[in-house]
């Protein structure tokens, strides 16, 4: 298991490292499916955790479902975005804060159709596990900048 941990997290590692060399692209084959990275603070270590995963859109929201592919266990991720819904979100070459919240019903069982009649694996996640895979909407914090300062007497 700890073998299988560590080979996850370097395989992501490199996964994240291309998608921030190519502008938020990966190489082919793992192109096919748009992707995003997704920083979270560590529920426990306070630490910065990136994960790379596959998402789908519902209007300006952005959609990730915490599948873990069909584990028993909700993924780390997941659990440090509850703990703390201030999230950073990397999509193509943008980077923003988000605020992530988990979808309550009926919306969660909406966009969770959504989202796996475009990623229909995410079906064959759900099948595999007796947990209700939780959908996870971010919606980008804007940042509000003060106007700038009126021209003095003089300028302009």
């Amino acid at each position: 298991m700890i073998t299988e941990q560590a080979d996850l997290r370097a395989f992501h590692a490199q996964r994240i490292a291309e998608f921030r060399a190519n502008g938020g692209k990966l190489d082919p084959p793992l192109d096919a499916v748009p992707l995003l990275v997704l920083t979270t603070t560590g529920a426990r270590s306070g630490r910065q955790h990136a994960t790379p995963m596959s998402y789908t859109t519902d209007g300006a929201r952005i959609v990730v479902v915490a599948a873990a592919g069909g584990a028993p266990n909700h993924p780390a991720w997941y659990h440090n975005l509850v703990a703390n819904a201030e999230v950073t979100v990397e999509v193509g070459d943008e980077t923003f804060q988000a605020q992530a919240t988990v979808a309550n019903e009926p919306e969660r069982s909406r966009i969770f159709a959504q989202h796996a009649a475009q990623r229909p694996n995410f079906v064959h996640f759900q099948r595999r596990t007796t947990r209700r895979l939780p959908v996870v909407v971010l919606e980008r914090v804007w940042v509000l900048t003060s106007p700038p300062a009126p021209p003095r007497r003089g300028e302009g």
